[in-house]
């Protein structure tokens, strides 16, 4: 017989979980700086490593916002070509990955601003990770074809409201809820105020929360 977890069991839960997170996010920081100062040093060996670990993250990243497979390689491509020239400037007071989705940022932008269109989704890890937009709400582990069948349906709700953003609002949501980045290491990728931050984070779940207030997640 399974029983619910109590409050403090699942304080404890996530507690743990938090732990765990910032561990990961330690340990990643501390390869990434030991890579990037291979970099400078010449090694290009390294900077194939920092490719490897986040090409994947930079295409999902693109391809949310643009949805064109061919061009989103080729903005991933301009992306890491832009970090190799700019990696002798870096001086890591930011994350490695902050610095880079920054690039990331700049180059989609740029693209789309040329183009005068605008971003047809968001960015979303679900191709790297599996993560998307309703990730946070929606357990992973379905029990009937009834249960997946309602969970899909309340995941495409909640990807339809986060489509009815701007992209300005799309991105601090995604980049807090999903890659669960501090206010500042958001305000450093997006290149605003801590302040503005918090502000298109507040106005992003307010009106999410009046498209969404009919949801309920178990």
């Amino acid at each position: 017989m399974n029983f619910p977890l109590s409050d403090s069991s699942k304080a404890v839960e996530r507690l743990n979980q938090n732990e765990e997170s910032h561990d990961t996010k330690a340990f990643n920081k501390e390869r990434d700086a030991e890579l990037v100062e291979r970099c400078q040093n010449g090694d290009y060996s390294a900077f194939d490593e920092l490719i490897t670990l986040y090409r994947g993250k930079v295409y999902a990243m693109i391809y949310n916002m643009i949805r064109n497979d061919a061009d989103s390689w080729d903005l991933a491509q301009d992306v890491f070509i832009k970090a190799w020239k700019a990696l002798p400037k870096f001086e890591g007071r930011s994350a490695f990955f902050t610095w880079l989705y920054r690039i990331t940022h700049n180059v989609t932008y740029d693209w789309t601003r040329k183009r005068k269109i605008s971003s047809a989704g968001e960015f979303d890890d679900r191709i790297v990770n599996e993560a998307d937009p309703a990730a946070m709400a929606i357990p992973k582990v379905f029990d009937s074809p009834d249960t997946t069948l309602e969970r899909e349906e309340v995941k495409n709700k909640i990807t339809d409201a986060i489509d009815t953003l701007s992209p300005d609002h799309k991105e601090v949501i995604l980049l807090k809820e999903i890659d669960d980045l501090s206010y500042q290491e958001i305000a450093d990728a997006v290149g605003c105020s801590t302040g503005t931050v918090m502000s298109r984070l507040f106005y992003a779940r307010k009106k999410l929360k009046e498209i969404l207030g009919d949801i309920k997640n178990d």
